[in-house]
Parts: structure tokens; sequence; C-alpha cells
């Protein structure tokens, strides 16, 4: 059982496509089951087809594979900035993501241009990420009327300068790396002030069309996975508008249904934050890794405190 367990969901909205349906049928399932989450929007300009250049990334083609892209992103989508003009998902999908904070749900950014952060960022200068880091900031402050407290970068990509911009524009928090307890990220021999809450699950993509899973059983294996996470008590979920919240809506709401039968509260980002702070946490450097299933390396923390 999770009698008591917190559960983070990190609901990331990477396309306009996914702004416009994902996110309201995501919204509305959580309503009806007296569940929190957190929405992280993408809101710059949509070049998704960009990202075919993965191509030749090791594991991204057969994640291609698995997850039948073309099906859950639409063909549209997948030619936004290669065949069609890249619309700008702030302008066109304010008011849905509005329509979000106002039904109560908390709202972060997660990037301004999704594939050009993912692609870029890792090994990005200083100044090439701060000027990105800003017109996020920026968006994200033209759609909501205020900055963001927090920060999920897209694809798990990040590197020090994005870190120290977090600490200097004095977010709460953030969720960009993956794997392991909450911890303060070590900035040139000392702690942030920003804390990370690492996403401890697998998502969905990550687990489809692996060891026999499928959209009709992936709920009761990432349940079990829950059970057996290094701190069942405190983990975080990482969905996507553009499969959990339109092709695999039903399969998320029969985890929804498992985790609270078995006694677990679903919630915002923000109440993770408050319990993690409740503890001591560690000072950790962010390095990169792999995740099974996940083509390319990620952000994770390092396995020891930082000296």
């Amino acid at each position: 059982m999770l009698e008591g367990a917190r559960i983070g969901l990190k609901v990331d909205v990477d396309t306009l496509r996914g702004t416009r349906e994902g996110v309201p049928r995501l919204a509305a399932l959580l309503k009806k089951h007296g569940a929190d989450a957190t929405f992280y929007f993408s809101v710059g300009p949509d070049h998704t087809g960009r990202a075919m250049r993965r191509v030749f990334r090791k594991g991204f083609a057969q994640k291609v594979a698995r997850t039948s892209v073309l099906k859950h992103y639409g063909l549209k989508t997948l030619l936004y900035g290669v065949l069609l003009p890249g619309p700008d998902i702030g302008r066109h999908g304010g008011d849905d993501m509005r329509r979000v904070r106002d039904l109560g749900f908390e709202v972060g950014l997660h990037t301004y241009d999704h594939v050009r952060w993912q692609d870029t960022v890792a090994h990005a200068t200083a100044a090439w990420t701060r000027i990105e880091f800003e017109r996020g900031l920026q968006a994200f402050e033209r759609v909501f009327g205020g900055l963001p407290e927090s920060h999920a970068a897209a694809g798990w990509q990040v590197n020090v300068h994005a870190l120290e911009l977090e600490r200097e524009y004095g977010l709460k928090y953030a969720s960009d790396t993956r794997g392991g307890p909450p911890f303060f990220p070590s900035l040139d021999g000392r702690a942030s002030t920003c804390p990370q809450l690492p996403t401890t699950l697998p998502t969905f993509d990550e687990l489809l069309g692996r060891n026999g899973i499928e959209e009709s059983n992936i709920a009761g294996e990432l349940f079990e996975l829950s059970h057996a996470a290094t701190d069942p008590n405190l983990q975080v979920f990482t969905l996507h508008a553009e499969l959990e919240g339109l092709l695999l809506l039903d399969a998320f709401e029969s985890l929804l249904l498992k985790w609270r039968n078995a006694g677990a509260l679903v919630t915002r980002m923000a109440q993770i934050h408050s319990l993690a702070l409740q503890r001591p946490l560690p000072t950790r450097a962010v390095i990169e890794g792999e995740i099974p299933g996940r083509s390319g390396l990620l952000a994770v923390q390092a396995a020891g405190a930082a000296s």
C-alpha cells in the first residue's frame, strides 16, 4: 500500500496541440478525481518537427518506433518548424494556459523553444543560456502576468548556467533532473538556493513497447514501480499533455485510480517542495547520465554529496 504517500504530478506541455487539446482533458480528469498537478508550459515557437534531426542519436529511432510518435503527435505538429512555420504557443494557446491556472492548478515554465533548448543547452555557453532562459521568462510573463516560481527543463536537459539563472531569478524550486531524492545543486562549490525535485518514476513513453508493456497494462506496471521506489512516500511522476492528455488518457486515469485506492495523495509540485524541505537536503553536482527507455544523456544528480 501507499497510504500517506505523496506523488507529485508534473505535466510537461511541449506543443500547441498539447496545450489546446491535451491540457483541458487532463485538467478535467484531475478535477474529476480530486487530484492536483503542476502544468509546465512551453511558451514560444512550436518547432516539434525539428526534433526528427535526432534520428541518429543512440536509441532515438527505437523510441520513435515503440511509442508511435506520428499517432500521438499528429502529422501537422511533426511538420512545425520544417514544412510549416512554428506557431507561437504562448500567443495561440494563452487562453488555454490561463484557464488551467484559473481552475486552481499550479503553473510553471517548461521552456521557450522546446526543441532548441533540448538539443542545445547541455553544452551551451552562459550567454546562449541566459538569452534562451530569459526569453522563456518574458513569454511566460506575457501569458500569465507574472514570472514563474518554478522551472522544469525541456527533455531534462540543463547546464550549470541554467542552474545559476534559477538561483539568480529566485525560483522556489526546479525539476530539471532525473532520479533520487530532492537536493540542492552545487554551483562552483556552493549550494544553490533553488532545490531540485527530480522525476523519480519512469514515464509512460519510456516503458511502452518494452518488456511486454503496452497501453492495456502500463498503469499496473507504473503502480508496481511506485511501491519499489527508493522513497515511496515522496515521488514525482512526469506526464505529457501530448500523450497522457490524448490517446493515453484512459491509461493515465487507471493509474490515478490505483494510486488513490492505495491511499496515495496525488498533488502539485509545490507540495512536494514543502515536504522535501522538512528534512535536510544534500548538496550534489548535476551530471549527465542515461535513463532506460530514453535516448541520449539526461541531467541526473551525482551519487555522493558534492565537496
